[in-house]
Parts: C-alpha cells; structure tokens; sequence
C-alpha cells in the first residue's frame, strides 16, 4: 500500500511539480484574500487573459522570451486597470471587462495571424508537469517577495480596503499600497500561468479564499484556512491527477470547488 502513494515519487518531474505546488498554493492562498476583500476577482481574470496580449506583443517585437513579454504587458495591465478604475467613470467591473475583452481580441488577433494559434494553446490549461528546476527558484523568489510584501504592507492594504479616507487621514500611502498590490498580483499571475493555465488561474486564486470565508471568525483563520485549502486542493489535486491521467490544474480547481460547496453549505447551517 505504501509503496502505490510513494510510487510517483520515482520521477523527477512528479519531484518537481510537488515542489511547485507547495510554494504556488500558499501563494495563492496568501493573495487571494485580498484579491476577495477587495472583490478584485475580475481584475485576476482579465490578468490571466491579458497573458496572450503580452505574448503576442513580444512575438511583434522579437522579443523570444515569452514571460519577459507577458510580465511586462501585465505590469502595465495591471497599472492601467488601477488608474482607471479610481477616476469612478464607470463601475470597476465594467472598466476591467472592457479593457480585458480589446485585449484578449488584440492577443488572439496577432497570435491566430498564419494559424500559429496552436503553438500556444497548453497556455489555456497549462502543464505544472513540465515544470523545472530553474522555473522554481523563479517561484520561490516570488513568493518571498510576496511574503516581506505581507508582513509589511498587509495592514496598509487591508485599511485602505476598509475605508479610503480614514487610510488616508492615517498618511497612509493608498495609491501606493493599490499599485504595489496590483503589479504583485499581476507577476504571480504571469509566473504561475504557465503551469496552471489561463481559463483556471483565477479559480485558484479566488476558491480556497471564498471557502475560508464561509467558515472563518477572524482573519487569523481567515488566511490559515485559505492556505489549508488552497495546499490540499494542490498537493491532493496532483497526485488524482497523476493516479487517474488527468490534466493537474482542472482536478485541483475541481477539489477546491467541493471545498467551496461544503465550506458554503457550512456557513450557511451555522448561521
């Protein structure tokens, strides 16, 4: 019995995307509290479908290194969203779909051009499998940034989520905080997508969140359960996937789904 569960420890990239999935999924468990207190889900969204924007701009300026690409359009994605959701002319939803729908066009416009569309669409659901060496240190370092970027921001953060002005009257930087958020989301995003895919990113980032909401007090438990759920739906989620030859990243949405519906059906009997 024990060696069926340890079997898929024999290979190197089963090695590998283990390890990814235990720093992506605190990551993501960390991040997405935010992004729901804040209701920044379709922000997350249009971020991940921004992805084929930036790769296709890199792709019109010979620029070979697609992350480089998408990091960049993401960034300044990201940045814009923030602008023009603040000057309050129209509702931030509207903003964002807006602007992410012209996006995702222009990308898929560029990228179908020749009918080369095909090369890049592993991008939709991604591949955690492939993942290497090299591409986990990227995602340690991001992690860690996004770890000091909590420790010391968080409180900010969540005051100007609360009530602007008051934040403000406290000299605390709003602006600032909202920007720095955005473009972090935006890097863990557009590190991340390539293993987890672009129609599912968001369901990562947004389900373990929602269902810790369902059931935490406080937000010490807030954020534990967050990260509980987002690890378990990972760590369990690779290793069906493995056992049953399905694609990672849907099972793992899957579970974290069911997760959402018990935490939900939960809450609401306690309530």
């Amino acid at each position: 019995m024990t060696e069926f569960f340890t079997e898929w420890l024999q290979y190197g990239f089963m090695k590998h995307a283990f390890v990814a999935i235990l720093i992506i999924t605190p990551l993501f468990g960390m991040i997405g509290t935010m992004i729901v207190d804040r209701k920044m889900a379709y922000f997350s969204d249009a971020l991940g479908h921004c992805a084929l924007t930036g790769i296709a701009i890199g792709v019109v300026f010979g620029i070979s290194n697609t992350n480089v690409s998408m990091m960049l359009f993401a960034v300044i994605f990201a940045l814009l969203l923030n602008k023009l959701g603040a000057k309050g002319m129209a509702a931030n939803d509207t903003v964002i779909s807006v602007v992410s729908s012209c996006s995702i066009a222009l990308g898929l416009a560029i990228l179908s051009k020749g009918g080369n569309f095909s090369q890049y669409s592993s991008l939709l659901v991604g591949d955690i499998l492939s993942i290497n060496y090299t591409e986990i240190i990227y995602l340690a370092v991001i992690f860690a940034v996004t770890l000091v970027f909590w420790i010391v921001c968080y409180n900010w953060l969540y005051a100007a989520g609360i009530h602007r002005t008051l934040a403000k009257s406290r000299r605390i930087r709003v602006r600032l905080m909202e920007n720095l958020f955005a473009v972090l989301t935006a890097l863990i995003v557009m590190v991340s997508i390539k293993w987890i895919g672009i129609l599912i990113i968001n369901a990562l980032l947004i389900l373990p969140a929602a269902s810790s909401r369902n059931i935490s007090e406080n937000l010490r438990e807030y954020h534990f359960f967050s990260i509980l759920f987002s690890m378990f739906s990972g760590i369990f989620g690779l290793l069906i996937s493995y056992f049953t030859n399905m694609a990672t990243g849907p099972v793992i949405v899957i579970l974290a789904s069911v997760i959402y519906f018990c935490t939900y059906c939960y809450g609401s009997r306690i309530q």
